[in-house]
């Protein structure tokens, strides 16, 4: 009996068998693959875009800017067009209903179709663009453009002349300046907000480019 106790073999300080070698090597290369893999998986995941769509925001900021402007213009229309302009700041500034049949700030009043389709397709591009918005300063850049835009395309189509001929409601008319409306200074805000979205390299999809 104590030779046999003696023959028998130790389990702890038995070798490890080839089953036991492939498993270690196997979690050994498991451990490598990923220490290598894991920097590229972070990297795509930075470049993913983050957080969800902010197609509500654009539309929520658009309908608004129109309905500002929609609102102001039927407001001067009934009670300023045909009357004195109203001073609001001395000679700085003034509320003076006038027809222009121009772009914003009165240029171009002999190219009212091809303003009308200008803004169009800035319309269809907002709205297709829509679908991969994730930043939120471009929701917001985007929807002054498109509630502006929309504005205006409003008075070209439903006022006189005629469709697509219309003329825009302008009445806000600074000192030494063109008269405009709210349809203009949201074009005019979301286009500087968009300059300033790309010099500081953000994307509409929420990624940041290095140039």
């Amino acid at each position: 009996m104590a030779a046999g106790g003696k023959g028998a073999p130790d389990a702890t300080a038995r070798p490890d068998g080839p089953a036991e070698s492939d498993a270690r090597a196997t979690s050994a290369g498991t451990a490598a693959f990923d220490g290598t893999a894991a920097p590229d998986e972070t990297a795509a995941a930075e470049e993913r875009p983050k957080g969800r769509r902010r197609i509500v925001t654009l539309f929520v900021v658009a309908v608004l800017a129109y309905l500002l402007d929609l609102g102001s213009k039927m407001l001067v229309v009934a009670k300023l067009e045909g009357h004195e302009p109203i001073r609001v700041v001395g000679d700085l500034l003034r509320l003076d209903a006038i027809r222009n049949p121009g772009a914003a700030f009165g240029m171009g009043e002999a190219f009212t179709i091809i303003f009308t389709c200008i803004a169009t397709a800035v319309i269809v591009v907002i709205i297709r663009l829509a679908r991969k918005l994730y930043s939120l300063p471009w929701a917001i850049a985007l929807g002054l453009l498109l509630g502006g835009a929309l504005g205006n395309l409003t008075d070209r189509i439903f006022r006189s002349p005629g469709v697509f001929e219309g003329a825009v409601v302008d009445f806000i008319a600074p000192a030494n300046f063109a008269v405009f409306n709210l349809a203009d200074s949201a074009i005019v805000c979301g286009g500087i907000l968009i300059v300033i979205l790309s010099f500081r390299g953000l994307d509409p999809d929420g990624t940041i480019h290095k140039d």
